[in-house]
C-alpha cells in the first residue's frame, strides 16, 4: 500500500509543472550581497569629508577602515563553527537578521560626531556582515542542484564586485544633493527592505516554500547525489603538456593533503595564502583610499572622482571573467599562470601610477587595467587548494588561505594611512608594488598540482 502511494506521488510530481523559483532566491541573494558589499565600500568615498570634519590623521583614518576587516576576519572561524552546530532552520532565520544589523550599523555611521563611536560602528558592521557570506553559500547549497551550484556561486561572487562598482558615482550624487552623512542613511534603507522581502519570499528549504513546486524540489534533490558522482567521473586529467610553461609553472604531481597536519605544514597552501593576502590588501586600498588620492593629490572634483574611482572595480569584473575563461578553456584548469600574471601586471600598473599625470583619461585607463590585473587571477586563489587537499581537508586549506587573505586585507589600509602621514602617495604605490612582488615571489615557489586520473576516479 505504501509503495503504491509512493509511486503515485512520483507520477504526480513528474506531471506537475516545474517552477524555477530557485532563481528568484538567487536574485535576492545577489541583491542582498551586493548591498552588503556596498555598505563596506561607501566609507572610502566619505573618507575625505570625514577626515576634514573630524580632523583626524591618515593613520587614524586607516585604522577606522581596517577595523571592519579585522572584525570580519576574527569572527569568521567562530561563526563557521556556530553555523555548523545550529540547525539549517535556525541559520535560515538568522540570515535576514544579520542583514538588518548590517544596515543598522551602516546607518549609525552617519549619526555620530565621535571618532570612538565611528570605530565601534565599523566593528559592528564587520561582525554583522561576516555571517552573510557563510549564509549565502549555505542557501545556495540547499536551493540548487549540483550542476547549477557553480553558476549560482559565480553570480554570488559577481555581486561582491557590483557593490563597489556602483558605490562611487552613487555616493557622489548623494553628497552633491545632501552631504556625506546621508551616504550611510541612504545605503541603510535597501538592506532593511530586502531583508523583510526575504522573510516573506524565502524559506529554509525548497520543500517548505509555497512558490516552489514539487517538481522543482524533486529536480533539486534528485540531481545532488548523481551529479556529484558524474562530476568526479568527469574531472579531467591534463591530457596535454604546455612545455616551457609547465616547467616555469612547476606543474607536477603532488601528494594529496589528507590530514590537517599536512595542510598546516604545506608550503603550497601557505604560499598561495600569502599571495592572496597581498592581493586582497591591494583591492582594499583601491576601495578605501583611491577616492582620497583622486581628490587630494590629483585635485579632481567629486563628480569626476566618483567615475574614476569605479574604474578598478570595472576592471576587476572584466578580469574575473577573462581569467576564468583562460584558466578553464585555454590552460586546462591551471591556476598559477593567471595568478602570476595578475601579480606582475599589478606591479607594472603601480609603477604607472607613480608617474601618472593629472589627466583623467590616463588615470581612468591605468586604474581600469590595475583592477583587471588584480581580478584576472583572483578566483584562482580559492580554487587552487582543491587540487591539493582531499574533500575532508579542503575546508581547512581554504580556511587558511581565506584567513591570511583577510589579515592582509585588514592591514593594508592602516599601512597606507601611516605612509601618507610620513611620506607621499608615491610611497603608497611603491608599497602596493612591493605587495605585488611578494605575491609573485610566493606564487613562483609553489607547485601547480597536476590532476591525475586515479585521483579523479
Amino acid at each position: 500500500m505504501s509503495q503504491s502511494l509512493e509511486a503515485t506521488e512520483k507520477v504526480t510530481t513528474s506531471l506537475e509543472k516545474r517552477t524555477n523559483y530557485r532563481w528568484v532566491v538567487m536574485a535576492l541573494i545577489f541583491i542582498i550581497w551586493a548591498i552588503a558589499c556596498a555598505d563596506r565600500a561607501n566609507l572610502g568615498i566619505a573618507l575625505p569629508f570625514m577626515k576634514k570634519e573630524y580632523n583626524i590623521s591618515n593613520t587614524e583614518a586607516g585604522a577606522i577602515i581596517s577595523l571592519f576587516s579585522f572584525a570580519y576576519g576574527i569572527v569568521q572561524i567562530p561563526m563557521g563553527l556556530i553555523y555548523k552546530r545550529l540547525s539549517n532552520k535556525i541559520t535560515g532565520r538568522l540570515f535576514p537578521m544579520f542583514m538588518i544589523f548590517t544596515s543598522l550599523f551602516t546607518g549609525l555611521m552617519g549619526t555620530t560626531s565621535s571618532v570612538f563611536l565611528l570605530k565601534l560602528f565599523r566593528v559592528g558592521l564587520g561582525v554583522s556582515e561576516e555571517p552573510l557570506g557563510i549564509g549565502c553559500t549555505n542557501i545556495i547549497n540547499r536551493w540548487f542542484p549540483a550542476k547549477e551550484k557553480g553558476t549560482a556561486t559565480g553570480l554570488w561572487i559577481a555581486a561582491s564586485k557590483l557593490g563597489p562598482l556602483v558605490v562611487p558615482p552613487l555616493c557622489v550624487v548623494i553628497i552633491e544633493l545632501w552631504g556625506w552623512r546621508e551616504i550611510f542613511f541612504v545605503f541603510a534603507i535597501p538592506g532593511i527592505l530586502f531583508s523583510v522581502l526575504w522573510m516573506i519570499l524565502v524559506t529554509n528549504s525548497p520543500e517548505d516554500n509555497k512558490f516552489c513546486s514539487g517538481a522543482e524540489c524533486n529536480y533539486i534533490r534528485s540531481e545532488e547525489s548523481s551529479m556529484f558522482k558524474q562530476e568526479k567521473l568527469k574531472t579531467p586529467s591534463r591530457t596535454y603538456n604546455l612545455g616551457w610553461l609547465d616547467t616555469l609553472n612547476r606543474t607536477k604531481k603532488v601528494v594529496e593533503l589528507e590530514t590537517i597536519r599536512q595542510v598546516f605544514f604545506s608550503w603550497n597552501v601557505l604560499g598561495v595564502a600569502i599571495g592572496y593576502g597581498c592581493m586582497i590588501g591591494i583591492s582594499n586600498i583601491f576601495m578605501s583610499w583611491i577616492p582620497t588620492y583622486l581628490m587630494t593629490s590629483k585635485g579632481f572634483a567629486s563628480i569626476k572622482m566618483g567615475f574614476l574611482a569605479s574604474a578598478p572595480f570595472m576592471g576587476s569584473v572584466l578580469g574575473n571573467l577573462l581569467g576564468g575563461f583562460i584558466s578553464d578553456r585555454l590552460l586546462d584548469k591551471r591556476r598559477k599562470p593567471m595568478m602570476m600574471l595578475g601579480a606582475f601586471g599589478t606591479i607594472m600598473m603601480m609603477i604607472a601610477l607613480i608617474y601618472a599625470p593629472n589627466n583623467a583619461f590616463y588615470l581612468g585607463v591605468t586604474l581600469l587595467m590595475a583592477g583587471l590585473m588584480v581580478g584576472i587571477g583572483f578566483a584562482g586563489y580559492s580554487v587552487y587548494p582543491m587540487g591539493l587537499a582531499s574533500k575532508a581537508t579542503y575546508p581547512v586549506a581554504f580556511g587558511i588561505v581565506n584567513s591570511v587573505g583577510q589579515i592582509g586585507g585588514a592591514c593594508a589600509p592602516l599601512f597606507v594611512g601611516m605612509l601618507l602621514d610620513a611620506y607621499s602617495w608615491n610611497s603608497v604605490f611603491l608599497y602596493m608594488a612591493g605587495s605585488g612582488i611578494l605575491c609573485l615571489t610566493a606564487l613562483a615557489t609553489i607547485d601547480e598540482p597536476r590532476v591525475e586520473p586515479e585521483k579523479a576516479a
